[in-house]
Order: C-alpha cells, then structure tokens, then sequence
C-alpha cells in the first residue's frame, strides 16, 4: 500500500554522509533501521546516528545499519545507493513512497533486529504501527497521534507487541528528550503508587505565561513567539490546550487508565468568536485574546501568584488542561524560558513529589529522545552470531 503524508517534508534536504565504518565487536547487536520523516527532527536524528555510530560499534553495543529514509512522495534505499547516502543531491536514487515496501526493506529477507522510527505527525503513518509490531518490527516515534488516537487503536498496538515480540517506545511524545515516560514506567514497575502528574507540558505556553506581565498586551507576545518559531504555524494549536492534552492521555494510558482525548477537561485560551476563524483571520484578529488574560493576570496578581499552564491527572484518572492560578512558591513558579515541568506524586514521592524539568521542545532534544529510546531496545534484544 502507498501512502502519502502530507505531513512530511516535500523536498527533502540532503541527508548525512553515509554511517562512518568501524570494527565491531564480535558481540555487537546489529539492528537495521529506517526512519520516516527527515524533517527538522529527522534530520537531527540522523546527524546523531551517524556521529555515534563508530563509538557505539567500537564499545559493543550495537550497530546501527541505516536501511532507507522515507520523505512525503519519495523514498530512498540502502539498496539503490551502495554508499548509504555518500552521494548528494540529484545524484541520489529515489523511489515512489511505498511504507509496505519500505517496511519489508528494512525487516529484510533473513532474519534480524529491525526498527522503524517515525518522526512524521501523520496519523496514515500511526495506523501502521500494529501491522508493523505484529511482524517483530520496532518502533520508535515522537509522533503523539498513536499514544493519544483512539483507545482501539492503543490496544492493537499493545497486542501486537506481545504477537511480534516487538517494543514500541515513545519518550520524545512528552516532552521531547526528557525522561518523563520513562521515569513513570519505572515508578510502577518498581511498585510504587501513583497519585497525581501534574506538569507544564508546553514550551510555548510555558514562555507566553513566563514573559505575560502586564506591559505588553498578550496578542504581542503570541506574534513574538510566532516568529520566533516557538508556536505551531497556526498558534491556536498551542493555546488551544489539545497538544498538551494528547501529551496527557499518553501518560494515563501509561499508568493503567483507559483515557482519551474526550475524557480531559481542557479550557482553551482563544475566545469562541476566534476559534473558528482561518489563520491569517485569527492572527489579524489576536486582539481578542488580550481582555481575558489580562483578567487573568489581575485575578493572580490579587491571589499573590503566578500564571500557569498546568495540565493535571490524578489518581482516579481525571484529567484536566488550564490556565491556573498557583502560589508563588509552587515549584512551577520558578519555571524558566521554554521549560517544561512534570511533577510526579507517589507513594513514595508524597511529602516531596519527584520534580523532572528541562527543555521540552527543539529538534536537537527531541532527536535525543529518540536515539535514547532506540539505544534501550538495542541494549534488550538478544546476541545473533
């Protein structure tokens, strides 16, 4: 089947020079992989790859073939291009996007450890994850349409992990290259008892709340960060509260409740007489977001706190995204820039919950994420001579 996602870049940038040699160890995993969308992340992905690749044969842990690179329309394979990408430009060899054939090329004809990682935000893409698990592929995303898409859709995937004896990992879906899927998972598998997430889980938000101190109107700060390339192209995106929301029912899901999107309460920050606008109508129109938060910031002023974007899940499964606002010496009043914050509080992590902070957002940390994830399944999967 022959899937275009539209989500992907259209024209692909040239990619790394090919995966520098060197020796492996005798017991050295090899794991062939093939990534899907050599965009801003992608890209980054790459470059990492083909940096650490030498160390990490040279140390034994695994070996890293790259077998193909999908974009938009177009595909490339190891097999049309014996320098895996040595060449530039023009000189490279490109086939018709094709993910089933793109898919069996990287699981290859003999058997071995194969991985795709998807850096798309294309739900075509997402809606082959239990095809591919369920054939003893890998998969690695930062795509949240999987994690947080229909809860049928959730399932298939965990069962066709268990068919294929595959993994499925998604860490850079919260927030980026920060340890908080990971942290979760090992707070449960260790025994501990969840009580409540609650965490700032949008950069861009996080710095429209950070600089929102009454001396610009609102709507000047959304232009600023819109070209400063911290919102989505279409800012309602962000304001809207439905990507922290997603980022929400990933982490639900991971802790045992059968969340989706139409279980969490989220207040939005644009006004119902905005929401519906085209873009560039919205955006002539930002106005309409300064009255409401300035109340806000009046309202916190009042209390003696600060403003917040603060999405909250707690141990029932309720789940909420708002605008709040929190004491000024709540740990989420000290946030800085872009941060995100997600505080853990568990059982063991009552009195003083487990704080993870740091940059949620950019391609070099959400790469890193990845990388990380695909470095965790290596180190798991078995030695074959």
């Amino acid at each position: 089947m022959s899937i275009c996602a539209p989500q992907l870049l259209e024209h692909p940038k040239p990619l790394p020079p090919a995966l520098a040699p060197a020796a492996p160890s005798p017991r050295c995993r090899e794991l062939a992989v093939g990534v899907i969308g050599p965009g801003r992340v992608g890209g980054a992905l790459l470059d990492q790859l083909r940096a650490a690749q030498p160390r990490l044969r040279r140390e034994g842990r695994v070996d890293v073939k790259l077998c193909g690179v999908v974009a938009s329309k177009r595909m490339w394979l190891d097999c049309d291009d014996a320098e895996l990408n040595g060449r530039a430009g023009g000189a490279q060899v490109w086939r018709p996007n094709d993910l089933d054939a793109f898919a069996a090329h990287v699981r290859g004809n003999e058997p071995r450890h194969a991985l795709l990682i998807d850096c798309s935000a294309s739900d075509a893409v997402a809606a082959q994850y239990p095809r591919w698990l369920a054939t003893g592929l890998h998969v690695v995303t930062p795509n949240k349409l999987a994690g947080s898409g229909p809860l049928a859709r959730w399932h298939a995937i965990r069962a066709a992990c268990a068919q294929g004896n595959a993994r499925f990992r998604y860490e850079a879906t919260v927030c980026a290259g920060l340890p908080v899927v990971q942290t979760l998972r090992d707070l449960l598998d260790t025994g501990d008892e969840l009580f409540a997430v609650e965490g700032m889980f949008s950069g861009t938000l996080a710095w429209l709340c950070n600089r929102h101190d009454g001396v610009q109107p609102f709507s000047a700060l959304v232009r600023e960060a819109h070209a400063l390339g911290y919102t989505e192209p279409d800012p309602r995106d962000d304001l809207s509260g439905m990507d922290v929301a997603r980022k929400l029912v990933i982490l639900a899901r991971e802790a045992g409740w059968a969340l989706s999107l139409d279980d969490v309460a989220v207040e939005s920050l644009v006004p119902d007489a905005l929401a519906s606008l085209p873009r560039e109508e919205f955006m002539e129109n930002l106005g309409g977001l300064d009255a409401p938060m300035a109340a806000k910031l009046a309202e916190a002023r009042a209390e003696g706190g600060v403003l917040r974007h603060v999405a909250h899940l707690d141990a029932r499964g309720r789940a909420s995204v708002k605008l709040a606002v929190l004491p000024a010496a709540h740990a989420f009043a000290h946030s800085r820039l872009t941060d995100n914050v997600v505080q853990f509080t568990t059982r063991r992590y009552c009195d003083n919950p487990l704080l993870v902070q740091g940059p949620g957002a950019g391609p070099e940390v959400t790469a890193a994420g990845i990388f990380a994830d695909l470095l965790r399944i290596a180190e798991s999967l078995e030695l074959r001579a």
